[in-house]
Formats: structure tokens, sequence, C-alpha cells
């Protein structure tokens, strides 16, 4: 009796075990980037990496409105904002309305003459939500 009851045992790990390994193909040639999308996304990632450098400066503006934005701060703020998921300023840290709020200076900053922007504006008002 303990002979069958533990033949069958190993008779259904093994069935188990075949089908275990059936059930994904072992040579998937998918890499991390295909599985998160990331083909077209990189610049996303590239400009986030680039806002992540310049937090400070952005800091600095909504706390004392003081501005030394350099050209490639306005371009990572542009690109997240226009290419990328809405959610990926929040991984810094920012809110929507903070997002907005530095693409609209940004926008309407010339940053063509120099490379860096330089600008004393009055403290924001803090925005209610």
């Amino acid at each position: 009796m303990a002979y069958s009851s533990n033949f069958f045992l190993k008779l259904f790990l093994a069935f188990s075990m075949t089908f275990l390994a059936m059930a994904r193909p072992l040579n998937n040639h998918s890499n991390l980037a295909t599985r998160l999308q990331l083909d077209n996304q990189t610049n996303c990632w590239d400009s986030l990496f680039e806002l992540q450098s310049c937090t400070g400066e952005v800091i600095m503006f909504f706390l004392n409105g003081e501005t030394y934005f350099g050209s490639n701060c306005c371009h990572a703020i542009r690109i997240i904002h226009h290419e990328c998921w809405p959610a990926m300023m929040g991984s810094l840290g920012f809110t929507e309305q903070e997002g907005d709020i530095l693409l609209g200076f940004c926008d309407a900053s010339n940053d063509d003459d120099d490379n860096t922007i330089a600008q004393t504006l009055p403290p924001p008002s803090p925005i209610e939500g």
C-alpha cells in the first residue's frame, strides 16, 4: 500500500514538473527594455535623470522665485511634460501643478541667447488643492 501511494506521488510530481516546464518558454528573447516597452521611451528616462540633476534649482525656484535653470533642465521639463507619462514628475516629488508651473516658465523663457536662464521672480503663491 505504501509502495503504491509513493508511486502515485512520484508520478504526480513528474507530471506537475512537466506542465510547469511547458507553461513558459525558456528561450524567450525579450529583454528588460522590451518588457517595459521602453523602445520609444528612452527620452523620457534620460529627461527624468536630467531633471533629477537640476532638482536643487527647481526647489529654489519654488522657495524664493530665483531661477538658474540651464537649457538642459528646461528641455527635460518639456520632454517629460509633452512626451512622457503624466506621473513621471511625481516620481521626483513634484505635483502636477508644480510641473505645469515649471513648463510655463520654461516655455515663456527664451534660452536661445544663453545656456542659463537667470531671472528673479516673486515667490509663487501657494497652490491650494
